[in-house]
């Protein structure tokens, strides 16, 4: 199968570049980091997807940083909104077979305690301006769908964690300041609201997700991505210093708090297990141990 990548040297991007080149894929790589348009150039990526040709398109280009699209909510929404109608338009265009665009579980917004886990039913209701921002592209996906007959497949991630994850997410935020404390001495580690719950999965299991709907998955479907398991920050938190062997205290401070959060999400992922076969293989307790100790190598390769 030759698969084009959006994002391609994102976190999820070279994961998944990783995945399908291990099980015997072509891959063409795009990424605007490394020269390729912008997601926003329509011609660019009527030229991009013309000349690769394509089985499929993974659509994961986006911005995905939720404080960002409070800051910058016009970029966020031109890039996730726009970017993906012009990718799906040149797919169409392109004669690609089947285009998977990745959304997240910010479209579900937050959901009462007694109604999860979140299946894919749920209304979507967005609460950020990135959530508002997946919730157009999903809805995008969905007309491309029904309005043309696109072979157009949503897949809605919930939290992924693993090796490689910028500091600005959560989990490698907190293992990158417990290996600077491994190296200073020091004992205190910052942190934001402890008790906020999320469904994390290893992205390794995510990008396994993403090829098997590729294959199996129904058009005009959507997916959740996820684990099934709600774990608090403070769980993850303490499971990375029992990983380093060292003590330390955590000091919430009011810079790591969102302005506005979900306390809880737990995610239902039956509808993938059963149309695809997929489920999570990655322990938590792998996935953090990865994690910090990728946190120690970027530390040290960085000199800083």
């Amino acid at each position: 199968m030759r698969a084009l990548i959006t994002g391609a040297s994102g976190f999820v991007g070279r994961a998944l570049v990783s995945h399908l080149l291990e099980i015997g894929d072509e891959v063409i790589e795009h990424d605007r980091v490394g020269g390729g348009p912008d997601l926003i150039d329509r011609s660019g990526m009527f030229d991009l997807v013309g000349g690769a040709a394509p089985h499929v398109i993974y659509h994961l280009a986006a911005q995905s940083h939720v404080p960002t699209s409070w800051s910058d909510p016009i970029g966020t929404l031109r890039t996730n909104v726009e970017g993906t109608q012009n990718v799906l338009d040149a797919a169409a265009e392109g004669d690609v077979s089947r285009v998977l665009v990745v959304s997240s579980a910010e479209v579900y917004g937050s959901v009462d305690q007694d109604r999860l886990p979140i299946t894919e039913e749920f209304p979507l209701l967005p609460r950020t301006p990135y959530a508002a921002s997946k919730v157009g592209a999903d809805a995008l996906a969905l007309q491309a769908f029904l309005g043309r007959g696109q072979d157009v497949i949503r897949l809605r991630a919930f939290n992924h964690i693993g090796p490689g994850q910028r500091t600005a997410f959560v989990c490698a935020g907190i293992a990158h300041r417990i290996a600077r404390a491994e190296r200073d001495g020091t004992t205190s580690i910052e942190i934001g609201a402890l008790d906020v719950r999320r469904d994390f999965t290893d992205v390794r299991d995510v990008v396994r997700a993403y090829r098997l709907t590729a294959e199996h998955g129904a058009a005009g479907e959507a997916y959740n991505v996820c684990s099934g398991v709600d774990r608090s920050i403070g769980e993850l938190a303490e499971a990375l210093i029992e990983h380093a062997g060292t003590s330390f205290t955590l000091s919430p401070i009011d810079d790591l708090i969102r302005t506005i959060d979900t306390p809880i999400v737990r995610g239902d992922h039956s509808k993938i297990r059963a149309q695809t076969g997929w489920e999570p293989s990655i322990s938590i307790t792998r996935s953090l141990r990865d994690i910090l100790n990728d946190a120690r190598e970027r530390l040290d390769a960085s000199g800083d």
